[in-house]
Formats: C-alpha cells, structure tokens, sequence
C-alpha cells in the first residue's frame, strides 16, 4: 500500500498564491507518475498538471503559465505552486500517486478563493 498526504490548502484573495505539498509513502517500488486533480462543488473531477517520471509534465489549459508542479528533493514529494488564483480555481486539490500500474490518492485539501 501506498500514503498520499496533501497539505497546503486554505483560503486566499484573488490574484494571491498558494503552494500545495504532496508526499507519498509506503510500499513503493516505482512511481511512474504523480500529479494533482480538483473538483468544484457539483462539477467532475479535472486533471490539473501531471508529472511523469520521464520528466514530462502537463497542464490543464485553464491553469498554464500560473500553475506549476515541481519535484520535491525527496523524489516522492512534489509541490503544486498556484499563482494568479481566481475564483473559479476554487475546489478540492487530490494529489495522485502512479505507483507501478496503481494509483493512489490523497484525502484532497480545500482551496477556496475568495475576496
């Protein structure tokens, strides 16, 4: 089995910023991949940004160029930095772990953007 701890989340203004800390732990032999998720009250749940172990990360379109995800120096921690926060960037973040074939998820963290 697999950990994914989230922390980080909280309420922020418009146009300020928060960082997102995920760390995985447990049985792992490999992590192929790891990356974060959000859900909106009453919408689905949407990738965010997704980093590979080849290095090759994405993004949602709605976040490019005020989001980024970063390895952390332990290699099973990564760091989701939001900048530019907008309100419809409110919901819960899920951090996921692609250990081997599996994935794994967080209990998820609130972020609420609000004036």
């Amino acid at each position: 089995q697999v950990q994914v701890v989230e922390s980080g989340g909280g309420l922020v203004q418009p146009g300020g910023s928060l960082r997102l800390s995920c760390a995985a732990s447990g049985n792992i032999v490999s992590i192929n991949a790891m990356g974060w998720y959000r859900q909106a009250p009453g919408k689905g749940r949407e990738l965010v940004t997704s980093m590979g172990k080849d290095g090759n990360i994405r993004y949602a379109d709605s976040v490019k160029g005020r989001f980024t995800i970063a390895k952390g120096s332990d290699k099973n921690t990564v760091y989701l930095q939001m900048n530019s926060l907008k309100p419809e960037d409110t919901a819960i973040y899920y951090c996921y772990v692609r250990e081997r074939l599996d994935n794994y998820w967080g209990q998820g963290t609130q972020v609420t953007v609000a004036s």
